[in-house]
Order: C-alpha cells, then structure tokens, then sequence
C-alpha cells in the first residue's frame, strides 16, 4: 500500500493532468457536469465541450431555465444523451428543491435523476472534499496493478468489493486531502493505460463497447439531431435514416420513455 501512495503522489506532484478545468473548481455544478459527460466518454472529447456547456448554462439556474432542445444542442457530440435530460433534470430539482446547492450528502444525491453510486462520491469528494469511497476505471486500473499482481495472470477477475477496501484504506493512511487524493489516482491510473498497462479486462464489472457504426447509439443520435433542427414525422425519420421501420421504433419508443422527445400531431419533437 506505502508503495502504491508514493508513487501516485510523486507523479501527481509532477505530472498532474492540470489542464483539465474541472481541476480548478470546486464548485459542485461544475463538477457534476463534469462527471456526467466524462461517463463512457474520452476525456479528449469532454474538455472542449465542457467548456461550452459551462459557458452557456454557467449554474443550476442557467440550466434549470433553459429548454431541454437548447441543452441538447450544446450536448450534441458527446453521446448517451440521456445523460443531458438527467443533468437538466437535476439543475431543476437542486434549484427548486434544495435552493441551488447540490447535496453534500451522498446518498441523499442519489435520489437525484441518473446520479448513481459514484457520481454522488465524486461529487462530494472533489467539490466538498468529503472523504468518501468510489472506484471508476483508472482507480481500478491502479489499484489492480500494485495489489493483484498474482491475479493478473490467473483466469478469476477482481471485484470491486476487493478494491473498495484498499480504496478506503488508502485514503484513511494518505496525507493528500480526499479530493488531491482521487485526482491523484486517476492521473497515475490513465498514465498507466498510456503505457500499455490495461488492467481493467481483469475486472469482474469490465465491459466492452459496442461498435458505434450501424447501432442503436449511432440511430439515437441521428434523430435527435433531426428532431433537435425540426418536429418530424416517423415516415421522415424512416426516410431520413435510410433504416427498416423495426429498427427506428423501438429507439423511438425509448426515448420517448426516457421523456426525451414526445408527440404531438402526428409529429415528434424534442422535449420541453
């Protein structure tokens, strides 16, 4: 363990990602915006777009008040926009329901729309500097490579009820603040994956994605980017994506569950 602290804190101590501006907040709106795009997303790809996110709807309130369609908007790109209507979800009911302050309290936080076990630790532990316990994937990556080196080679993955352990046992013996601390792990974490030590096939909880090209994500995003130019009807949707009617339904079914777009006059559209 005395191993896995030195070395995370002297590479954080020298080779910090401190471009990432969500680095230099901690303010917690900021932060969940943050965490949410970063879901299933390169962190590559986040950086700019956070940016114009943050720039167009600065606050809970900002966001609160704006239109679903403007938010997917600024969001489209990024994919899983599920994940737009849950954030815009959450800036109403923290503006609303707790006067714009994000809940300090995890597990309060996960009664907020799309908030999940980590998202509510993280948020806790890099905006309020809570010392909580969570694992995402660069996490796992470390903490895979200084603890399980016997399991590395051997067929039976690693859980994350293995690792979560050593998380919080770590944490409780570092000198870095539980915010320093996480950022820590997951800088020395992706500077592991850049060397070629990809750890997380040997996680029980590792999944593969799915090729985008032809899927059911790649149609998702194609009509809402046409829903988000204009109201359509599903023989223009069928037209316009050039796939069989079994196909288009059930992704149009779904986002409509999702109170993603709705249906009015035979037209579908994005969601108020």
């Amino acid at each position: 363990m005395q191993k896995l602290l030195r070395n995370v804190k002297a590479f954080y101590t020298t080779s910090k990602r401190s471009h990432l501006p969500w680095r230099h907040t901690i303010d917690p709106y900021k932060i969940i915006v943050s965490e949410m795009m970063l879901q299933q997303t390169q962190v590559e790809r986040v950086v700019p777009k956070y940016g114009l996110f943050i720039k167009e709807f600065p606050s809970f309130k900002a966001l609160a008040k704006a239109d679903l369609g403007d938010v997917l908007l600024v969001w489209s790109g990024l994919g899983y926009n599920r994940r737009a209507k849950y954030l815009h979800a959450v800036a109403r009911i923290v503006t609303e329901k707790y006067k714009g302050k994000f809940p300090k309290d995890s597990q309060e936080a996960e009664k907020l729309p799309g908030i999940g076990h980590y998202t509510a630790r993280a948020v806790a532990a890099f905006a309020y500097n809570m010392p909580e316990v969570f694992i995402e994937t660069n996490i796992r990556t470390v903490f895979i490579h200084f603890c399980f080196a016997r399991r590395r080679s051997s067929a039976i993955l690693i859980s994350d009820t293995e690792i979560l352990p050593l998380v919080e046992r770590a944490l409780a013996s570092s000198d870095m603040a539980p915010r320093e601390f996480y950022a820590a792990l997951m800088d020395y974490g992706a500077y592991l994956k850049q060397q070629g030590i990809r750890l997380n096939s040997k996680s029980r909880h590792y999944t593969k994605q799915s090729k985008f090209e032809g899927s059911y994500r790649q149609l998702r995003g194609a009509i809402l980017r046409a829903l988000l130019e204009k109201p359509a009807t599903l023989e223009t949707l069928l037209e316009m994506s050039g796939r069989k009617k079994s196909d288009i339904v059930p992704v149009i079914a779904a986002l409509s569950k999702e109170g993603l777009i709705t249906l009015a006059n035979h037209k579908f559209s994005i969601s108020k």
